[in-house]
């Protein structure tokens, strides 16, 4: 009897476990801010190199802010936009709107590991029903819809390959369940929702339940656990100069560097790191610690 008792109490504890670690996935997403390049001061010299920041770095990269204020320049435009219609390995789990949907290889590749997710919860009919356009196709929609629809060619995040419209091929995604789970999980897998309903007077663009955003991990999360729009985002690190997140162990250092022109700034010389512009001022250098638990739930 006491032997069933304790397997019994076992399987509850196991049971728990798993729940918890499923509910508790953004209570694991711990920040800190530092006044100063806290990166700089905390190590030797021998832990870093010096490299060079040019003026156009502040255009390029995953962080950058596009509305009608600052637009799309071309080198902000990614270099690995590819026509997913011919690149079927990259289609699995989701539908295509027709057989010219462009986007960014790499946030491609993002997106089917996010839609595999959503598959495992049972969600089976996502689509994509927009990518990257070009400056030209920008322009023709911009004529065709009016302002109210559609922004001029250069000021639409579709011009960057970094965003994408996802529906459902069910109903509508304001009320969909595939519209609710990517409110919910996109950001586990580096995605934001890029126009939220209670956001529209930062973004100044409406609600879009179906427009999301490549910006990567960590940025992705500390955004919904702060519920930071990018624009609210970008401001907040260039207050805070440096900050440290952790996300299940992994611990990450996000910087902001101004860069009014050519400089130079410090990077770690064994550890992985990304920098990108904010297309406004500056540069944000992430860097990547060893992970001990790297799993996505």
């Amino acid at each position: 009897m006491k032997k069933w008792v304790f397997l019994f109490f076992f399987a509850l504890c196991l049971s728990f476990a798993f729940v918890n670690q499923e509910s508790s996935y953004q209570d694991q997403v711990e920040i800190q801010s530092y006044e100063n390049d806290h990166l700089d001061n905390s190590e030797t010299s021998e832990d870093f190199q010096t490299i060079e920041i040019t003026k156009e770095r502040v255009f390029q990269g995953n962080l950058l802010l596009v509305n009608n204020e600052y637009p799309v320049h071309q080198e902000s435009i990614k270099s690995d936009v590819v026509n997913l219609f011919t690149h079927k390995e990259l289609t699995k789990g989701y539908e295509l709107l027709n057989s010219e949907i462009y986007l960014s290889e790499d946030v491609a590749h993002e997106f089917s590991e996010m839609i595999a997710a959503a598959e495992r919860e049972g969600l089976r009919h996502f689509t994509i029903n927009s990518g990257f356009r070009g400056f030209d196709e920008q322009n023709v929609l911009y004529q065709e819809m009016g302002a109210d629809y559609a922004l001029p060619a250069g000021y639409s995040e579709h011009n960057l390959g970094l965003s994408l419209d996802v529906g459902s091929t069910q109903m509508k995604m304001e009320v969909a369940p595939e519209g609710k789970w990517i409110e919910e999980n996109a950001w586990k897998y580096g995605f934001i929702l890029r126009y939220p309903e209670d956001k529209t007077d930062v973004t100044g663009i409406q609600y879009e339940p179906w427009h999301i955003r490549y910006v990567g991990l960590p940025h992705s999360a500390i955004m919904k656990e702060k519920n930071f729009a990018l624009e609210e985002y970008l401001d907040y690190l260039k207050e805070e100069q440096t900050i440290t997140t952790t996300i299940l162990g992994e611990k990450y250092e996000v910087s902001y560097h101004s860069v009014a022109k050519d400089t130079t700034i410090h990077v770690p010389t064994d550890l992985r790191y990304e920098i990108s512009g904010n297309n406004i001022d500056g540069v944000i250098v992430t860097v990547f610690s060893e992970s001990t638990d790297t799993s996505r739930k």
